[in-house]
C-alpha cells in the first residue's frame, strides 16, 4: 500500500470514531446529581463533648479531675447504650 492510501484510511477511521463518539455523547441521558438540602438547624452543642475536649487538653492531670472522670463515665454509658450508672456501688449488708 502506498503511504497516501494509508493516510486516507487513517483519516476515515479517525472521522468515523469522532462521529461515533459524538453520537454516543449526544444520546446519553444526563442524570443530574441529587441536590442535598442544607441542614435547617445546627444540632445543639453537646456539653459532654466540650468537657471531653477540655479533659483531652489536660493530659495526665485529667486522670485526677473529678469532672473528667464523670464525663468519661457518662461517655462510656452513652457508647454502651446503658442508663447512667449509680454514683456509688451499693454494698449489701451481711451478705
Amino acid at each position: 500500500m502506498e503511504g497516501r492510501t494509508l493516510a486516507r484510511i487513517g483519516a476515515i477511521v479517525f472521522v468515523a470514531f469522532a462521529i461515533t463518539a459524538t453520537v454516543i455523547e449526544m444520546t446519553r441521558e444526563d442524570d443530574p446529581a441529587p441536590i442535598r438540602p442544607a441542614p435547617a438547624l445546627q444540632p445543639p452543642a453537646d456539653p459532654l463533648r466540650a468537657t471531653l475536649r477540655r479533659c483531652q487538653r489536660l493530659g495526665e492531670a485529667a486522670a485526677s479531675d473529678a469532672a473528667c472522670l464523670a464525663a468519661w463515665a457518662e461517655n462510656r454509658d452513652r457508647f454502651l447504650g446503658r442508663a447512667s450508672a449509680p454514683a456509688a456501688p451499693s454494698q449489701r449488708g451481711g451478705q
